[in-house]
């Protein structure tokens, strides 16, 4: 199986080259050039599997090319596990046709694990029969930072550097990333937003000479290695609460960077049993807005109770404009250029209809947040983070319209992480896991810079 870039202008790959190199040289993003399917019999087979068979069976079918099977199996069982649930990702059922796909049981008890756990031991198996070094580089809005550095702290060959957006994650989130203390791992507090540290590494990675210099290699949701091991626990979700094509199953999902819910769609394009996806915003709702008016428009972002959603340009819109587009790269490059140049697009008629087929959208306010978490631990004792609150009150919403499916809500960070908001909520302080209890008094290391491509440069060069 090839990969092509969204923008049509650079090498197609191979899966492990694609999954090295993060962005595509043309900084687009690599999406396989046709979609594997889900074997109906393998499916069946598999519906009483573990998480881990899951993952080898769904990860082979977009690395088989570039993987013996032996080898995949133990990159899986390895990357898995950190993780301190024996399902991995647990269901736990709300009412009589909604549940919650529980995906904060991994070392940073965030839903980013899932897929950097298996990011951080395949680049370690690829480099270590080379010489080569490399360069993790991402920009993080609050778990994927800590996640990756999880990841790939104290690995041989691969320096690991990750921006956030100064005073924005919350301390906990802050702190995970910024208390490893590995020679490989280096913090940079930007002075700006979200948007201001991706443009910096998408500007970075466009960087041909630096590129190669440092054997730059993204950490994001651009890589499509994140997106193939998030389609898993779709796959598991659908076999456990045995989904079929005459019995669908549809899912929400609190999404800001588009990575979580693409991963959806893209389960959804290999042939599981899945109806709509709907995208749940909070205050910052470039997504919402687009679906409901097919104008894409920038506005200020705005902090909320949910940071790690705290986004205006979502990197993986991009893969999914392109299969809307059907794979028309220059259309696609078109549509970008006119959204960089004016900070808005329309988006073409036919774009639209196809989106909506597949996709619903709502957005929650910090009000909207904080109501769910209470109406949410009242009806059922289950305490959830303001991110899942947001894609519970997208559930209300969809519910509301008349979808009737059964529902599965991707429940994306242990509620520790957000003690602030689950304060003033509910009263609870919910404790952190033991082997995070001294988070709050370990050594923090990082640097704080402005929100200025040279000055990150020459910084990252002197690493």
């Amino acid at each position: 199986m090839r990969y092509h870039s969204t923008r049509g202008q650079a090498p197609e790959l191979s899966f492990t080259a694609a999954s090295l190199t993060g962005l595509a040289a043309d900084s687009g993003l690599y999406l396989p050039t046709t979609w594997p399917q889900v074997d109906a019999a393998t499916y069946a087979r598999l519906r009483t599997a573990s998480y881990t068979d899951w993952a080898t069976y769904i990860v082979g079918l977009f690395a088989a090319d570039s993987l013996a099977p032996a080898t995949l199996q133990q990159l899986v069982l390895q990357a898995h596990q950190p993780f301190r649930h024996a399902a991995v990702s647990p269901l736990v059922q709300l009412d009589s046709a909604q549940w919650l796909l529980e995906l904060f049981h991994g070392p940073t008890l965030a839903f980013k694990d899932y897929a950097l756990q298996f990011l951080g031991v395949l680049t370690e198996h690829l480099l270590a029969d080379s010489n080569r070094q490399v360069t993790v580089l991402g920009a993080t809005s609050g778990d994927t930072g800590s996640a990756a550095i999880a990841a790939f702290a104290g690995k041989p060959n691969i320096n690991i550097v990750i921006l956030h957006p100064h005073g924005q994650p919350s301390e906990i989130q802050r702190r995970q990333m910024t208390t490893v203390l590995a020679n490989n791992v280096h913090n940079i507090a930007i002075k700006g937003t979200f948007d201001d540290c991706q443009d910096a590494v998408k500007t970075l990675f466009s960087d041909a000479p630096l590129k190669q210099q440092l054997g730059l290699t993204a950490v994001n949701s651009i890589n499509i290695a994140r997106i193939v091991a998030q389609v898993t626990y779709y796959a598991y979700a659908c076999a456990k609460l045995g989904a079929t094509a005459e019995h669908l199953l549809s899912f929400c999902v609190p999404t800001g960077n588009f990575g979580n819910i693409f991963a959806g769609y893209v389960a959804k394009q290999i042939g599981l049993p899945i109806n709509k996806l709907i995208i749940a915003s909070n205050k910052n709702d470039i997504l919402t807005r687009t679906l409901m008016t097919g104008d894409m428009k920038i506005e200020q972002v705005e902090p909320s109770l949910s940071p790690s959603m705290d986004i205006q340009i979502s990197s993986n819109f991009e893969r999914l404009l392109f299969l809307l587009l059907d794979r028309d790269a220059a259309a696609l490059r078109q549509l970008l250029a006119e959204f960089r140049t004016h900070g808005c697009c329309t988006l073409p008629k036919t774009v639209i209809a196809k989106l909506r087929q597949d996709f619903m959208a709502f957005a929650a306010d910090d009000t909207d947040t904080l109501s769910t978490i209470q109406s949410t631990y009242k009806a059922t004792g289950q305490v959830v983070d303001p991110h899942t609150a947001v894609g519970l009150f997208a559930a209300s919403q969809a519910r509301q319209t008349g979808l009737s499916d059964c529902l599965i809500n991707l429940a994306c960070a242990h509620p520790a992480k957000f003690p602030t908001a689950l304060q003033s909520a509910v009263g609870l302080h919910p404790p952190l896991p033991d082997f995070l209890e001294d988070l709050l008094t370990r050594q923090e290391r990082y640097v704080t810079l402005p929100p200025d491509v040279e000055s990150l440069r020459q910084h990252i060069q002197t690493l």
